[in-house]
């Protein structure tokens, strides 16, 4: 197991190469920099000497070659630059931001776990009942919403209306942290729900659950200690995918409830074009894809002997 884990995590050194160098170029194809869009926004009219010269100070000057390798030659030193906007640390500035994300993440998938898990589990025991319908419809119409408009929605009635929550989040707390992540829950709950009930009704049909019926063996004990964990593989597939979205932010849901987090950050840098912080955030999701899905694989061992690594 640890050999296919190195093997795993050596992997993630030519994919972060060619994830950063095509993240690098695609930045270059957008037709303008930094300086231009800091000239736009301000709106004051200055010289194509004074453009040149900020330009020449980034580096931005040079060829697209020389400036991804002078980048990659600095990230192998330990250094990661500093942003082109605020020019403080890239590394110190996206460290800051991770708190309020790792924030999200939890609480969303918590919550998500709370609503999916027991719905998708009774959606699937009383398959085709009055109950079953209600749970499936309310899945079909949280999976038919957009993120934006749940988020509106949400804000008008529990923020507006019964001022449970505040507007926007102009802090990190457990007060705040609720309206994006429960936005964020409704979206992944009406998938994982549908999930969770497909892979219930089949554990359902197998023959071992005949077997345990005839042999007296209560419902809900072969319902919680067999049922639920064949299908444990299923969900851990589908949270590991989740979090690592979740951690590498939602940028939608951190713009609109002005959440500070890594998803906003990278949003804000994308439109400034600031490089440094782009490749900074490029990183972080690779990474995280990678460590996530070798965790989420190296737990299967644990559910399901059966389930090979790949590893002799």
């Amino acid at each position: 197991m640890m050999k296919y884990a190195l093997k795993r995590i050596l992997q993630l050194i030519p994919i972060l190469f060619a994830i950063t160098f095509l993240s690098f170029g695609m930045m270059r194809l957008a037709g303008s920099d930094v300086v231009e869009q800091k000239m736009l926004n301000t709106g004051a009219a200055v010289s194509q000497q004074v453009v040149e010269n900020a330009k020449k100070e980034l580096g931005l000057d040079k060829p697209f070659l020389v400036q991804y390798f002078t980048w990659l030659s600095n990230l192998l030193k330990g250094d990661m630059g500093n942003s082109y906007l605020s020019g403080k640390s890239v590394f110190d500035t996206f460290i800051s931001k991770l708190p309020a994300t790792l924030l999200l993440a939890l609480v969303s998938i918590v919550l998500t776990i709370i609503i999916s898990i027991p719905l998708g589990i009774v959606s699937a025991v009383y398959q085709n009942k009055v109950v079953d319908y209600i749970i499936r419809f309310f899945s079909f119409l949280g999976n038919s919403m957009p993120n934006f408009f749940v988020s509106l929605v949400l804000i008008y009635i529990l923020a507006i209306k019964l001022k449970l929550f505040p507007v926007l989040s102009n802090s990190i707390s457990v007060k705040t942290v609720v309206l994006p992540a429960l936005t964020l829950a409704i979206a992944m709950s009406a998938k994982y729900l549908r999930q969770v009930r497909a892979t219930v009704l089949d554990e359902l049909s197998k023959d071992y659950i005949l077997g345990a019926k005839a042999r007296g063996v209560k419902y809900s004990t072969t319902l919680f200690k067999s049922v639920l964990r064949a299908c444990m593989v299923t969900i851990i597939t589908l949270l590991a995918i989740s979090i690592g979205s979740l951690l590498g932010g939602t940028a939608i849901v951190e713009s609109i409830f002005i959440w500070d987090g890594v998803g906003k950050l990278a949003v804000d840098s994308i439109n400034m074009r600031d490089y440094p912080m782009i490749q900074a955030y490029v990183m972080w999701m690779a990474i995280i894809y990678v460590l996530v899905n070798l965790i989420a694989d190296l737990s299967y061992r644990f559910l399901d002997p059966r389930i090979r690594l790949g590893v002799k």
